[in-house]
């Protein structure tokens, strides 16, 4: 029975499509088209798969051009294809391939030579597919990831609006904690707004503020002979910066009814020392709500690249870096577990205070990821809650430190007698 598949090398403005039965022995005899990307020539492209049967349909991954391909295909080609009466398991399949994978000899790179090397390799199961999740979980992505860059943008922000305030002479960073805090922000638009008075501007400072009102008019004594471009520069920042935050506002109330029919999974795991509401709706947005894509804790691990690597030659393993993985979820790891070691009482914290001394804070915090990967799964996927584990853990260590000591002091010949602490005492 023949069974077609689809080879297509993805470009911005062309694609090179090749289909072969891969069900017949010997050499595949392949099918050429080529075709453009524009919405009407990938909807034709779609029926023309549908047209010649084809099973399954494989591409590499191409900047992100190899999204509206996918899209196209999975709206027009897919439904049809599995809805056949023939069709099998695995029928109306799409595969993105990872372009690295799939590479050829040098100087030898041609269109479609390399969508027939999709073909061979993917029935030789020699190419690394990519993870890509279903088109609700694709917007989810696209949303945090969005709300991610613009987050990035407001640090950038923040960083350039005080080498404005330092080349203008204007030292309210060096007093101030938060330059983005309330007491600086009303500073900064009364300065932006024209004010010339430095008392005028260190008496809109919270009284909670360490500095002093002298320091205050110290450190803003620039504003008396400001030049005006200082101040128009400083109302466009400032302007700036509120249509960031408007935006990642805007993000977070998007975000929150994309996930509303999962909000119990965002609150166990928000639980979990070092995540937040915010860390796992990314955490969500990037496995899915259930991590129903990965079979296990250790499959995840591997697919964030949060585990140990292997480089084994010889017998011997020569490295044990980490494999690349997915770099958001890595990012979000990294910095929950910064954040977990630091949760008083907490099992991290405990696990951190064990490892750190033989492995140094990198690997550590490394360690620590691996494990909030494998507790992450186990949330998502049997649908359990977190349960802090860290007070029994410290008081079963110091039972067991104890008992060492007592063994080792009637060893040496002393003699231990228990008395009550005053605190077991009864009143």
């Amino acid at each position: 029975m023949p069974y077609r598949i689809a080879g297509i090398d993805v470009h911005k403005r062309m694609l090179a499509v090749v289909i072969a039965d891969v069900a017949v022995e010997g050499e595949y005899e392949f099918e050429r088209r080529q075709v453009g990307t524009s919405p009407s020539e990938l909807r034709k492209l779609a029926e023309w798969l549908v047209e010649q049967e084809v099973e399954e349909v494989v591409m590499e991954s191409t900047a992100q051009y190899w999204r509206p391909v996918w899209s196209a295909l999975e709206e027009v080609w897919m439904p049809p294809c599995r809805n056949r009466e023939d069709a099998g398991p695995v029928s109306g399949a799409l595969h993105l391939a990872q372009a690295q994978s799939n590479r050829g000899a040098a100087g030898r790179k041609r269109d479609f030579p390399d969508a027939e090397r999709l073909v061979k390799r993917y029935a030789a199961g020699e190419l690394t597919l990519s993870f890509v999740p279903d088109a609700e979980q694709r917007l989810w992505r696209t949303v945090m990831r969005r709300k991610y860059q613009l987050t990035c943008n407001r640090v950038q922000l923040q960083n350039r609006l005080e080498c404005l305030l330092e080349e203008a002479r204007v030292k309210l960073s060096s007093l101030v904690s938060d330059l983005l805090g309330q007491s600086a922000r009303r500073m900064m638009h009364a300065l932006a707004e024209g004010e010339t008075n430095p008392a005028s501007l260190a008496a809109l400072g919270d009284r909670r503020l360490r500095a002093t009102s002298e320091q205050l008019c110290d450190a803003l004594g620039a504003c008396r002979n400001l030049h005006p471009v200082y101040r128009r520069l400083l109302r466009m920042t400032l302007e700036e910066l509120r249509l960031l935050e408007e935006q990642i506002t805007e993000l977070d109330q998007q975000m929150a009814s994309l996930l509303s029919a999962h909000q119990d999974a965002v609150m166990r795991l928000a639980e979990v020392p070092g995540l937040g509401v915010d860390s796992a709706q990314q955490i969500i947005a990037e496995v899915g709500a259930s991590a129903a894509t990965f079979p296990s804790a250790k499959h995840l691990s591997s697919w964030v690249g949060i585990c140990p690597g292997n480089s084994e030659s010889a017998g011997v393993n020569h490295s044990h870096r980490s494999p690349k993985g997915n770099c958001q979820m890595r990012r979000v790891l990294n910095q929950a577990a910064n954040a977990a070691v630091k949760t008083k009482g907490s099992i991290f914290e405990l696990a951190f205070q064990r490892l750190v001394m033989r492995l140094g804070y990198a690997q550590a915090i490394g360690a620590i990821s691996h494990r909030l990967c494998r507790l992450i799964w186990k949330i998502l996927h049997q649908g359990i809650r977190y349960e802090e584990r860290g007070p029994t853990v410290a008081r079963n260590r110091k039972q067991k430190r104890a008992a060492k000591m007592i063994r080792d002091l009637r060893s040496l010949g002393y003699r231990v007698e228990f008395v009550a602490s005053k605190s077991e005492c009864p009143a």
